[in-house]
């Protein structure tokens, strides 16, 4: 080897000597600091697996949806689908031994999807399972609707949830947009009784609400429309408005969109109520309505979709036989009689407030549930054979069911 190329030599290890030797910089200046994750909504829907939808395995009381919840991991028990309700809530007695209103950051449960909810209110409804003959357990409620889609089949009885930052809609149904009054979703409408001009108005939409149409006595006022327009009858339901006077009467045409309905019943309220209170409202949407479609809530993006079903023009039976009846006992089995309307047939059959529906046909009271018992007498051209029990006296009588508007 020559004296210059040993030179390089030299020259070449001494460089790669003082790279290794060199101080080792500080961690963040090795490499470009990364960039700040996007921040994440505590809140949000958390989806199982990744994924962005989950259908659940609801259970439908008539029209009303019970979801299956497991509250902090507990046991399942059902939460009412409510969309007009301000916001989720659970009841006491689920919620455990507390003397608080309220839990703090509680996480509900559902098939396939987790909510976490900062503030559960703790609550009581005491009527609500003599109304509906389900005990009260909880409310999927405006909070629940904000965080995800919710779609409804009424018609198969299934409900599915649904991302919204990703959900797209391309089914045959018809997009509306909601307005919102506080928490209620309000939906367009036009309508038409008998003696007045064709109306529009805004209506809540009211999963809740085991009811087609319901007009509130606030509207109908300013309006000036009254039973006195159409031939009308004199109702109440424990389960709208705890029991208040209603008239029933058919509305010549009710339509939403493309959708118009011909000859359905409205229930009109006579009592002046909190819900009526704003004249701009001409009153609700029940789940006896929207049976009729398949429902999709997307209040994430303030719009709700309709797509009918084929129940869009089968017509809705009210009840037939007169009674207003509560559940009561212990496995709400006790049928009582609150309210008898006058000309029915339960009045004619002697039926009078307080007596207890003890089995209807060859069905004791045991082996029904109040839904089953107020779906026997919404069925047109039957005869019931019921048995009364009248403060422990059994009576016999015989109702004709019939169409009473």
């Amino acid at each position: 080897m020559n004296r210059r190329r040993a030179k390089i030599l030299v020259a070449c290890c001494i460089v790669l000597c003082g790279w290794a030797m060199r101080p080792a910089l500080p961690a963040q200046q090795s490499a470009k600091p990364a960039p700040p994750a996007a921040p994440q909504d505590p809140t949000a829907a958390r989806f199982s697996f990744a994924g962005d939808a989950a259908q659940i395995p609801a259970v439908f009381l008539r029209n009303l949806i019970f979801m299956p919840v497991r509250l902090n991991g507990g046991k399942p028990v059902l939460f009412e689908l409510d969309s007009a309700a301000a916001k989720c809530a659970v009841d006491r007695k689920v919620a455990g031994d507390t003397a608080s209103n309220a839990l703090q950051y509680a996480v509900l449960a559902l098939p396939g999807v987790q909510l976490p909810v900062i503030t559960l209110p703790v609550i009581s409804r005491d009527d609500f399972a003599q109304q509906v003959g389900q005990p009260y357990q909880g409310t999927l409620g405006r909070d629940f609707f904000d965080r995800v889609v919710v779609g409804i089949d009424y018609h198969r009885q299934t409900v599915q949830l649904y991302d919204p930052s990703v959900f797209t809609y391309s089914g045959q149904g018809k997009s509306f947009p909601l307005t919102f009054a506080g928490p209620v979703p309000l939906i367009r409408a036009k309508f038409e009784v008998s003696g007045h001009r064709s109306l529009s108005a805004d209506f809540a939409v009211d999963t809740a609400l085991d009811s087609g149409v319901i007009f509130y006595r606030g509207f109908t006022d300013s309006e000036r429309i009254s039973a006195a327009h159409f031939k009308s009858e004199p109702a109440s339901y424990p389960e709208v408005d705890g029991g208040a006077k209603l008239f029933l009467g058919r509305l010549k045409t009710f339509q939403i969109g493309p959708y118009q309905l011909e000859e359905i019943v409205g229930d009109f309220t006579q009592e002046k109520t909190k819900a009526g209170a704003d004249k701009n409202i001409a009153g609700a949407i029940g789940s006896n309505f929207l049976r009729r479609f398949t429902v999709i809530f997307d209040f994430p993006h303030q719009r709700v979709i309709l797509d009918p079903n084929v129940q869009l023009n089968h017509d809705t039976n009210e009840d037939m036989s007169g009674l207003s009846i509560i559940a009561k006992g212990p496995n709400l089995k006790v049928f009582e009689v609150v309210a008898v309307q006058p000309g029915t047939p339960a009045a004619r059959a002697g039926i009078v407030p307080g007596d207890v529906i003890a089995g209807i046909g060859d069905d004791a009271a045991a082996d029904l549930t109040l839904s089953a018992v107020r779906d026997l007498f919404r069925q047109i051209g039957y005869q019931y054979k019921v048995l009364i029990d009248r403060k422990g006296q059994t009576i016999t009588v015989s109702m004709q069911m019939r169409r009473r508007i």
